[in-house]
């Protein structure tokens, strides 16, 4: 499975991005697809998942300025992201859980895109 994730940048406080992430090669289905990120120096933490059903989770950090979507059909998750500070700068990470067409199950992640939140 490969991940491609696309929408990075440079934005100023108060602003907003885009993150898209599409997900291909031998999926049978995707459970989960999410966003974690991971600033310098920390660990890499959640930022929001949503199961295949639509079912959401959000890190505290960014409840109600951020929200996440996908298209089951196209393997697409994507993450509005609102509003955002300075310590949401980080190198986010695209995610999926599910099953390969062999039925094994899978975890994958993508390559990462920075965010960068600065004046």
């Amino acid at each position: 499975v490969q991940l491609q994730a696309s929408g990075g940048g440079l934005v100023q406080p108060g602003g907003s991005l885009r993150l898209s992430c599409v997900a291909s090669r031998n999926i049978f289905s995707i459970d989960v697809m999410g966003w974690y990120r991971q600033a310098p120096g920390k660990q890499r933490e959640l930022v929001a998942t949503i199961t295949s059903s639509g079912t959401t989770t959000f890190a505290d950090s960014v409840k109600g300025r951020f929200t996440i979507s996908r298209d089951n059909a196209k393997n697409v998750v994507d993450l509005q992201m609102n509003s955002l500070k300075p310590e949401d700068t980080a190198v986010y990470y695209c995610n999926a859980l599910g099953l390969l067409t062999s039925l094994k199950s899978f975890e994958s992640w993508g390559q990462g895109t920075q965010v960068t939140v600065s004046s």
